[in-house]
């Protein structure tokens, strides 16, 4: 019979249900959830499983075939996206995230830039700086505000507990 796969899950369908629920992402969701339908036997070939979850019948059979091939652990294994590598190393970021966390903090995102070339040898332009800073890391150069030299700490203390 044409279609008909050839396949032995080894997980239980309760283990499948509960590796449906632990899953984080779409992709490791949507693999679980053919190997429970596969299981369930609520589809009866390869083609019936991909019309209900969605997809072409291709990539089904390629998710099954990483089955074969190693298991749970393989299919649900994602790929290293391929692409230009990022202007600011993981480093690099993880130095200016530890700095930003210090009380000084920077002058604005020009300065960073500065901090960059001269401590950590990595160039990089402002907007690239800045979108690393306001939207990736979720903070800000921190700059203090002035404060005038005639107030008082024990005055600031006073209005602060009134």
């Amino acid at each position: 019979m044409a279609g008909v796969y050839k396949l032995e899950i080894s997980e239980s369908e309760e283990d499948l249900k509960g590796l449906l629920r632990e899953q984080k992402t779409a992709s490791g969701k949507e693999r679980i959830q053919l190997l429970y339908l596969l299981k369930s036997r609520q589809a009866a070939t390869v083609q019936q499983a991909a019309q209900l979850l969605g997809r072409n019948r291709v990539s089904v059979q390629k998710w099954l075939r990483r089955y074969r091939a190693g298991g749970l652990s393989e299919m649900l294994e994602k790929k290293e996206p391929c692409g230009r590598p990022r202007a600011i190393p993981a480093w690099a970021e993880a130095s200016l995230k530890k700095r930003l966390q210090e009380p000084e903090g920077f002058d604005g995102y020009g300065a960073i830039c500065d901090w960059f070339e001269t401590q950590l040898g990595v160039e990089a332009k402002y907007k690239t700086v800045h979108k690393l800073v306001y939207y990736r890391l979720q903070a800000s150069p921190k700059v203090p505000r002035p404060v005038s030299v005639e107030q008082s700490c024990e005055r600031m203390e006073a209005y602060k507990k009134t």
